[in-house]
Protein backbone atom coordinates (compact mmCIF):
# COMPACT_ATOMS: atom_id res chain seq x y z
CA UNK A 1 0.00 0.00 0.00
CA UNK A 2 2.97 2.36 0.12
CA UNK A 3 2.39 3.48 -3.47
CA UNK A 4 -1.05 4.90 -2.60
CA UNK A 5 -0.23 6.86 0.53
CA UNK A 6 1.70 9.86 -0.83
CA UNK A 7 -1.23 11.92 -2.09
CA UNK A 8 -2.23 13.95 0.99
CA UNK A 9 1.03 13.68 2.91
CA UNK A 10 2.62 15.27 -0.14
CA UNK A 11 0.63 18.45 0.69
CA UNK A 12 2.87 18.79 3.76
CA UNK A 13 6.10 17.83 1.99
CA UNK A 14 6.19 14.50 3.85
CA UNK A 15 7.21 11.00 2.85
CA UNK A 16 4.55 8.36 2.16
CA UNK A 17 2.95 6.66 5.16
CA UNK A 18 4.67 3.60 6.55
CA UNK A 19 1.96 1.22 7.70
CA UNK A 20 2.39 -0.03 11.26
CA UNK A 21 0.37 -1.71 14.00
CA UNK A 22 -3.35 -2.23 13.52
CA UNK A 23 -3.41 -0.42 10.18
CA UNK A 24 -0.69 -2.64 8.77
CA UNK A 25 -2.36 -5.83 10.05
CA UNK A 26 -5.64 -4.76 8.46
CA UNK A 27 -4.14 -4.00 5.07
CA UNK A 28 -2.21 -7.27 5.10
CA UNK A 29 -5.33 -9.31 5.92
CA UNK A 30 -7.22 -7.63 3.10
CA UNK A 31 -4.41 -8.14 0.60
CA UNK A 32 -4.12 -11.84 1.54
CA UNK A 33 -7.83 -12.23 0.86
CA UNK A 34 -7.41 -10.63 -2.56
CA UNK A 35 -4.72 -13.21 -3.37
CA UNK A 36 -7.00 -16.03 -2.19
CA UNK A 37 -9.78 -14.78 -4.45
CA UNK A 38 -7.37 -14.64 -7.37
CA UNK A 39 -6.34 -18.24 -6.75
CA UNK A 40 -9.98 -19.34 -6.66
CA UNK A 41 -10.61 -17.53 -9.94
CA UNK A 42 -7.62 -19.21 -11.57
CA UNK A 43 -8.60 -22.63 -10.24
CA UNK A 44 -11.98 -22.86 -12.00
CA UNK A 45 -11.94 -19.81 -14.33
CA UNK A 46 -14.81 -18.44 -12.21
CA UNK A 47 -17.57 -19.02 -14.80
CA UNK A 48 -20.14 -16.97 -12.82
CA UNK A 49 -17.58 -14.23 -12.02
CA UNK A 50 -18.32 -14.52 -8.31
CA UNK A 51 -14.73 -14.58 -7.06
CA UNK A 52 -13.70 -11.81 -9.43
CA UNK A 53 -16.57 -9.65 -8.16
CA UNK A 54 -15.53 -10.19 -4.55
CA UNK A 55 -11.92 -9.43 -5.47
CA UNK A 56 -12.96 -6.10 -6.98
CA UNK A 57 -14.98 -5.28 -3.87
CA UNK A 58 -12.06 -6.21 -1.60
CA UNK A 59 -9.68 -4.05 -3.62
CA UNK A 60 -12.15 -1.20 -3.36
CA UNK A 61 -12.16 -1.57 0.40
CA UNK A 62 -8.36 -1.39 0.50
CA UNK A 63 -8.49 1.89 -1.40
CA UNK A 64 -11.34 3.20 0.76
CA UNK A 65 -9.47 2.49 4.00
CA UNK A 66 -6.41 4.25 2.61
CA UNK A 67 -8.52 7.29 1.71
CA UNK A 68 -10.12 7.34 5.17
CA UNK A 69 -6.73 7.27 6.91
CA UNK A 70 -5.40 10.04 4.65
CA UNK A 71 -8.45 12.23 5.29
CA UNK A 72 -8.06 11.77 9.06
CA UNK A 73 -4.36 12.59 8.83
CA UNK A 74 -4.90 15.77 6.80
CA UNK A 75 -7.70 16.90 9.14
CA UNK A 76 -5.38 16.45 12.11
CA UNK A 77 -2.46 18.26 10.45
CA UNK A 78 -4.57 21.30 9.56
CA UNK A 79 -6.17 21.20 13.02
CA UNK A 80 -2.69 21.53 14.57
CA UNK A 81 -2.33 24.93 12.86
CA UNK A 82 -5.50 26.34 14.44
CA UNK A 83 -4.79 27.95 17.83
CA UNK A 84 -7.61 30.49 18.29
CA UNK A 85 -10.90 30.04 20.12
CA UNK A 86 -13.05 32.52 18.17
CA UNK A 87 -13.35 32.87 14.44
CA UNK A 88 -12.77 36.63 14.47
CA UNK A 89 -9.39 36.12 16.19
CA UNK A 90 -7.93 34.11 13.32
CA UNK A 91 -5.58 35.48 10.70
CA UNK A 92 -6.58 34.83 7.07
CA UNK A 93 -3.99 32.06 6.92
CA UNK A 94 -5.30 30.38 10.06
CA UNK A 95 -8.89 30.64 8.83
CA UNK A 96 -7.82 28.97 5.60
CA UNK A 97 -6.25 26.13 7.59
CA UNK A 98 -9.43 25.89 9.66
CA UNK A 99 -11.54 25.54 6.51
CA UNK A 100 -9.12 22.91 5.20
CA UNK A 101 -9.43 21.04 8.48
CA UNK A 102 -13.22 21.08 8.20
CA UNK A 103 -13.06 19.82 4.61
CA UNK A 104 -10.92 16.80 5.43
CA UNK A 105 -12.71 16.14 8.73
CA UNK A 106 -16.09 16.00 7.01
CA UNK A 107 -14.60 13.89 4.25
CA UNK A 108 -13.25 11.53 6.89
CA UNK A 109 -16.45 11.13 8.87
CA UNK A 110 -18.44 10.42 5.70
CA UNK A 111 -15.84 7.84 4.65
CA UNK A 112 -16.08 6.05 8.01
CA UNK A 113 -19.63 4.94 7.23
CA UNK A 114 -18.92 4.49 3.53
CA UNK A 115 -16.18 1.93 4.29
CA UNK A 116 -18.43 0.08 6.72
CA UNK A 117 -21.31 -0.04 4.24
CA UNK A 118 -19.01 -1.37 1.51
CA UNK A 119 -17.88 -4.06 3.93
CA UNK A 120 -21.55 -4.84 4.60
CA UNK A 121 -22.07 -5.40 0.88
CA UNK A 122 -19.12 -7.80 0.75
CA UNK A 123 -20.22 -9.73 3.85
CA UNK A 124 -23.77 -9.93 2.53
CA UNK A 125 -22.47 -11.56 -0.63
CA UNK A 126 -19.83 -13.87 0.80
CA UNK A 127 -22.10 -15.09 3.63
CA UNK A 128 -25.18 -15.29 1.36
CA UNK A 129 -27.27 -13.29 3.82
CA UNK A 130 -29.80 -11.91 1.31
CA UNK A 131 -30.13 -8.72 3.36
CA UNK A 132 -31.63 -6.96 0.34
CA UNK A 133 -34.83 -8.96 0.86
CA UNK A 134 -35.17 -7.42 4.32
CA UNK A 135 -34.14 -3.88 3.36
CA UNK A 136 -33.38 -2.84 -0.21
CA UNK A 137 -30.84 -0.16 0.73
CA UNK A 138 -28.98 -1.66 3.66
CA UNK A 139 -26.05 -0.53 5.77
CA UNK A 140 -23.27 -2.46 7.49
CA UNK A 141 -25.30 -2.35 10.70
CA UNK A 142 -28.29 -3.88 8.91
CA UNK A 143 -26.05 -6.72 7.72
CA UNK A 144 -24.80 -7.25 11.26
CA UNK A 145 -28.38 -7.50 12.53
CA UNK A 146 -29.16 -9.95 9.71
CA UNK A 147 -26.21 -12.13 10.73
CA UNK A 148 -27.56 -12.31 14.26
CA UNK A 149 -31.15 -12.91 13.15
CA UNK A 150 -30.22 -15.78 10.81
CA UNK A 151 -27.54 -17.23 13.10
CA UNK A 152 -24.97 -16.94 10.30
CA UNK A 153 -21.31 -17.23 11.38
CA UNK A 154 -22.10 -16.58 15.08
CA UNK A 155 -18.43 -16.29 16.06
CA UNK A 156 -17.90 -13.44 13.62
CA UNK A 157 -21.24 -11.82 14.49
CA UNK A 158 -20.32 -11.82 18.18
CA UNK A 159 -16.90 -10.35 17.51
CA UNK A 160 -18.25 -7.60 15.25
CA UNK A 161 -21.01 -6.84 17.74
CA UNK A 162 -18.48 -6.43 20.54
CA UNK A 163 -16.40 -4.03 18.41
CA UNK A 164 -19.51 -2.01 17.58
CA UNK A 165 -20.50 -1.72 21.25
CA UNK A 166 -17.03 -0.69 22.42
CA UNK A 167 -17.04 2.32 20.05
CA UNK A 168 -20.73 3.18 20.45
CA UNK A 169 -20.32 6.72 21.82
CA UNK A 170 -17.88 8.22 19.27
CA UNK A 171 -19.65 6.44 16.40
CA UNK A 172 -23.00 7.84 17.54
CA UNK A 173 -21.62 11.38 17.59
CA UNK A 174 -20.07 10.96 14.16
CA UNK A 175 -23.26 9.44 12.73
CA UNK A 176 -25.25 12.50 13.84
CA UNK A 177 -22.70 14.81 12.22
CA UNK A 178 -22.67 12.71 9.05
CA UNK A 179 -26.46 12.83 8.82
CA UNK A 180 -26.48 16.59 9.36
CA UNK A 181 -23.80 17.07 6.71
CA UNK A 182 -25.61 14.93 4.14
CA UNK A 183 -29.27 15.75 4.77
CA UNK A 184 -29.39 19.39 5.91
CA UNK A 185 -28.59 22.40 3.74
CA UNK A 186 -26.14 25.02 5.01
CA UNK A 187 -25.55 23.16 8.28
CA UNK A 188 -22.47 25.26 9.05
CA UNK A 189 -24.33 28.53 8.52
CA UNK A 190 -27.21 27.35 10.70
CA UNK A 191 -24.72 26.46 13.44
CA UNK A 192 -23.07 29.90 13.19
CA UNK A 193 -26.49 31.58 13.41
CA UNK A 194 -27.42 29.50 16.47
CA UNK A 195 -24.15 30.46 18.16
CA UNK A 196 -24.74 34.16 17.49
CA UNK A 197 -28.17 33.88 19.08
CA UNK A 198 -26.58 32.28 22.15
CA UNK A 199 -23.67 34.71 22.49
CA UNK A 200 -24.25 38.20 23.89
CA UNK A 201 -21.47 39.69 21.78
CA UNK A 202 -22.41 37.89 18.56
CA UNK A 203 -19.00 36.22 18.28
CA UNK A 204 -18.71 32.72 16.83
CA UNK A 205 -16.78 30.26 18.97
CA UNK A 206 -15.11 27.42 17.13
CA UNK A 207 -16.34 23.92 17.87
CA UNK A 208 -14.07 21.62 19.84
CA UNK A 209 -12.13 20.36 16.85
CA UNK A 210 -9.71 18.49 19.09
CA UNK A 211 -12.63 16.41 20.38
CA UNK A 212 -13.79 15.86 16.80
CA UNK A 213 -10.38 14.55 15.81
CA UNK A 214 -10.35 12.22 18.83
CA UNK A 215 -13.71 10.79 17.70
CA UNK A 216 -12.40 10.34 14.16
CA UNK A 217 -9.33 8.55 15.53
CA UNK A 218 -11.61 6.19 17.45
CA UNK A 219 -13.72 5.62 14.34
CA UNK A 220 -10.67 4.74 12.25
CA UNK A 221 -9.64 2.24 14.92
CA UNK A 222 -13.15 0.76 14.95
CA UNK A 223 -13.15 0.45 11.15
CA UNK A 224 -9.74 -1.25 11.16
CA UNK A 225 -10.75 -3.76 13.84
CA UNK A 226 -14.00 -4.49 12.00
CA UNK A 227 -12.23 -5.00 8.67
CA UNK A 228 -9.50 -7.12 10.26
CA UNK A 229 -11.96 -9.46 11.99
CA UNK A 230 -14.11 -9.71 8.84
CA UNK A 231 -11.29 -10.41 6.41
CA UNK A 232 -9.63 -12.93 8.71
CA UNK A 233 -12.95 -14.78 8.87
CA UNK A 234 -13.54 -14.51 5.12
CA UNK A 235 -10.03 -15.88 4.54
CA UNK A 236 -10.85 -18.96 6.62
CA UNK A 237 -14.03 -19.53 4.61
CA UNK A 238 -12.14 -19.20 1.33
CA UNK A 239 -9.44 -21.63 2.44
CA UNK A 240 -12.18 -24.20 3.04
CA UNK A 241 -13.34 -23.75 -0.55
CA UNK A 242 -9.84 -24.06 -2.05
Amino acid sequence: MERETQMLRGLFGEAPRHNEGLLRSTFEAMERTVLQLQRLTNADNDPKHIWRKYEIWARGLITSLDELEQSRYAAERFHSRVTKTYQDEMTPEEETDYRRHLYFYKNGLIRVFSVLDKLGTLLNGVLELNTGKVKQRFSYFTVLRQMRYTGTEPELAEKLGAIKESYKDPMSRLRKQRNTEIHYMNSEMQDDLWQRHQALDGRVKLEDIGHNIADLDQALEMVCKTLLASFQHIARLLRAKS
